[in-house]
């Protein structure tokens, strides 16, 4: 595995550029290392992290807003101050009902965003 460094030690959000990563969502790659790394991520009503699946452990909490959260088939309703676990290579993907944050943590660090 490519070697990433790390982030810097302290980090602050208005200092991190989002990158627009899809229809009405947003991302901002916090801190890392090659074998964990925070995402935090801005999704507009209506938009969607479409299913997919990676080799990552991932651990997401739902900062704010409500979700229709898919994994391995089945779908819940999540809503601020709720949390998801997916593990390796299952399929999942999420559907945003009001706006909300996401704050993902992926074990290794997801390469394909850097």
């Amino acid at each position: 595995m490519k070697s990433f460094g790390s982030s810097d030690v302290f980090i602050k959000g208005n200092e991190v550029t989002w990158e627009t990563v899809g229809e009405g969502v947003k991302r901002q790659i916090m801190g890392y290392d090659d074998k964990i790394m925070l995402v935090h991520v801005k999704f507009k009503k209506g938009s969607e992290g479409p299913i997919h699946d990676h080799h990552h452990s991932q651990v997401t909490y739902v900062q704010s807003g409500e979700f229709e959260v898919s994994i391995n088939g089945e779908k819940k309703i999540l809503k601020g101050g709720d949390c998801f676990y997916i593990p390796p290579h299952a399929p999942h993907g999420a559907i945003c009902l009001e706006d909300g944050v996401l704050i993902d943590v992926f074990s290794p660090i997801r390469e394909d965003f850097m």
